[in-house]
This record gives structure tokens, C-alpha cells and sequence, in this order.
């Protein structure tokens, strides 16, 4: 019986417990029998000064998993040529875990704008997604509203976003209890996002 691994892309900058909260309940209330929790890169093309370097935001999502059993970091993305596709993430893990079976996992954001992404309908066609809630403007394409593909997770709706909490860093407000308590000592020590 092949794992069941769940993939939860993102830039993680920084990962704080919103994102956790959707790791774990992931894995204690569906199938999925382990969550990657995927660091994207920093496109070479699109410099963001406010987006930490690959390996500190590596680093924070390492931080922040180690008591979680069936949570895994991974920066599978760093090795693979950019500008990168998750398309070709699937493909690539595919062939490097055949033991393993793959699943996204995205925001229902996310979702609204799926039809956008490069050869969706092959992602669709092969792998399971699954959607947990958000508060966010526009529609579901009717095509995914009841796909066979597409799990709803009723999981919690968590409104807080990395961006956020870089804001309130920036104001010199306390943002401990957002983030794990290891990664706020990361930032706090090395003062970043300041």
C-alpha cells in the first residue's frame, strides 16, 4: 500500500500557527498519513525584499514542525529549475517516491484561481486536491465545485496571513502568539522583518 503524502506549498515567510493549524488537522481528519509542507522559492525573476532568503524560510518551517510526527519540511523546490511549475514538482516527486502517493492541498482562494495554472487539468485529472476554507473575494468555477478530484476539508478557517505579521514585526508590535515559539526566537534573535 502506497503513503499517502499530502503537499501544502508555500513561501512560509514566516510559517506561523494559522499554517500549522491546517497541517495537523489535515493529517487527524482525512487520509493523508504525513503533510510536506513545501518551501517555495524566491523566483530569481520577481525580488521581494520582503521574502527572507530560501534557507531561513526553510529554517522557521524546521523550527516550527519538530513536535509534529507526521508534519515534514521540504525544500524539493530549491533543486529543481526555475522558474518552477508545480505541475513539475508532482512529476518529479512522482518518479523519486514511487512508494507514495501525492495530494495538494490549497486554500479555497486558491482554488477560485486553479484554471489559471499550467496543465490544471492533467494536476486534476491525477491527483486528489484538497481545500480547506478561506474568506476570500470571487467564485468556485463551476468545473470545481463538484469535481471527484476536489475534497472539501471542513477544516478551521484561520484569518491570519504571513504578511500580517510581517506588518505588525515592522510596527514593533508583539506577534508571539501567532508563531511558534522557536520560530519567534528566530526572528527575534536575527531582528528580521524589522
Amino acid at each position: 500500500m502506497k503513503k499517502h503524502i499530502g503537499l501544502y506549498f508555500g513561501s512560509f515567510n514566516p510559517i506561523h500557527i494559522g499554517h500549522l493549524i491546517i497541517a495537523n488537522h489535515l493529517v487527524e481528519h482525512s487520509d493523508i498519513e504525513e503533510l510536506w509542507m513545501v518551501v517555495t522559492p524566491q523566483n530569481p525573476l520577481k525580488e521581494k525584499p520582503s521574502l527572507l532568503n530560501n534557507y531561513q524560510r526553510l529554517e522557521m518551517v524546521h523550527l516550527a514542525l519538530e513536535p509534529y510526527d507526521k508534519l515534514r519540511p521540504s525544500d524539493i523546490e530549491f533543486h529543481l529549475p526555475q522558474p518552477n511549475y508545480t505541475v513539475q514538482t508532482l512529476l518529479y516527486l512522482e518518479e523519486k517516491y514511487p512508494e507514495a502517493t501525492f495530494s495538494l492541498i490549497m486554500g479555497e482562494d486558491n482554488l477560485k484561481t486553479l484554471h489559471k495554472w499550467k496543465n490544471y487539468e492533467y494536476i486534476l485529472e491525477n491527483y486528489t486536491i484538497y481545500v480547506y476554507p478561506r474568506i476570500s473575494e470571487g467564485v468556485i468555477p463551476e468545473k470545481f465545485a463538484d469535481h471527484p478530484h476536489i475534497t472539501r476539508v471542513m477544516a478551521p478557517i484561520i484569518e491570519l496571513s504571513a504578511t500580517f505579521i510581517r506588518n505588525e514585526i515592522r510596527e514593533r508590535r508583539n506577534v508571539q502568539p501567532l508563531l511558534p515559539e522557536k520560530v519567534w526566537d528566530y526572528i527575534d534573535r536575527a531582528s528580521l522583518y524589522k
